[in-house]
């Protein structure tokens, strides 16, 4: 299975437009701590790839990355379609940027497609433009190309604010994906997103052979400490990485390849000479780095 990185941050991307926290001014003064949003590219043949999670970088994203380059032909493209872990806006903006192409398929559960149909109107708007051809994400694998198949494992029935009171309480609004590649079992479990940590979560670390999960915030006081929030990590569907309810200890236990991604720009682990890199460094932890290529 081969897959590259594409961004690692959450969303705003860092540095934030309308922010001056130390992280985005740290980002503005040294500019190889610039993240872009938090996606993935993962090959599903020779010459095809899917995107996870089509953020607003995604054209920067693409041209970053010269495997998803278009050619030989004038309008050939590899990328052959998207798969979404939820509806939010900073991992489906992206959409629209793809409206040149003749289709577009996107991978999606029930509440996720159905939000950005009557939210955004993402059919009625891009419609002119391009057909948006749907495939049904769910626990039963979708095969993608004979290098990759995908199954979708809730973890959140967070829905989008735009979609606040819309649609029933489905942990399906938000999945974490095992991408799996069929000659050789590899596996990927990847979930920028994760409010909870449900035992079907836990069955897919085990058997993972990397694990790439939220790390927006480094603690659960982190959005209240630094300003941006008057609600917990856990309150804004994000677990924190540290602390007694936090990721690290149980991504610890794992045989698999651990990485974070999603970081906010509020998060210490943007400063790359953060002491808090030692201590995942020490229990065996990583975090993602844009443009970062894994082969598992």
């Amino acid at each position: 299975m081969l897959l590259q990185v594409l961004g690692t941050a959450a969303g705003g991307g860092l540095p934030q437009w309308n922010c001056a926290c130390p992280g985005c001014a740290g980002a503005r003064a040294h500019p190889e701590r610039r993240r872009r949003h938090a996606s993935l590219a993962v090959r599903a043949d020779a010459g095809r790839w899917y995107i996870v999670n089509a953020t607003p970088d995604i054209g920067d994203q693409i041209e970053e990355t010269p495997a998803l380059h278009p050619g030989p032909a004038a309008r050939q493209s590899p990328l052959a379609g998207v798969v979404l872990t939820d509806a939010e806006l900073d991992h489906t903006l992206g959409v629209a940027r793809l409206r040149e192409a003749d289709a577009v398929e996107l991978v999606a559960t029930t509440p996720v497609r159905e939000a950005l149909l009557a939210g955004p109107r993402l059919g009625a708007v891009l419609g002119p433009y391009t057909d948006l051809n749907w495939r049904e994400l769910g626990a039963h694998p979708l095969t993608l190309g004979p290098e990759l198949r995908v199954t979708a494992v809730p973890v959140a029935a967070k829905r989008p604010r735009y979609a606040a009171g819309t649609g029933a309480d489905d942990p399906h609004w938000v999945v974490a994906l095992v991408l799996t590649e069929p000659a050789t079992g590899k596996s990927l479990l990847y979930a920028p997103a994760l409010a909870a940590w449900p035992d079907a979560f836990q069955d897919a670390a085990q058997a993972a052979d990397c694990v790439i999960v939220d790390g927006t915030f480094w603690d659960e006081d982190e959005p209240v400490r630094t300003g941006i929030s008057a609600r917990t990590a856990s309150d804004m569907g994000h677990l924190p990485i540290d602390g007694p309810a936090g990721t690290a200890c149980r991504l610890t236990s794992l045989d698999a390849r651990c990485l974070y991604t999603h970081l906010n720009n509020t998060n210490p682990l943007t400063d790359p000479d953060d002491d808090r890199h030692k201590q995942l460094a020490d229990r065996g932890l990583e975090v993602a780095a844009d443009g970062m290529v894994i082969e598992l």
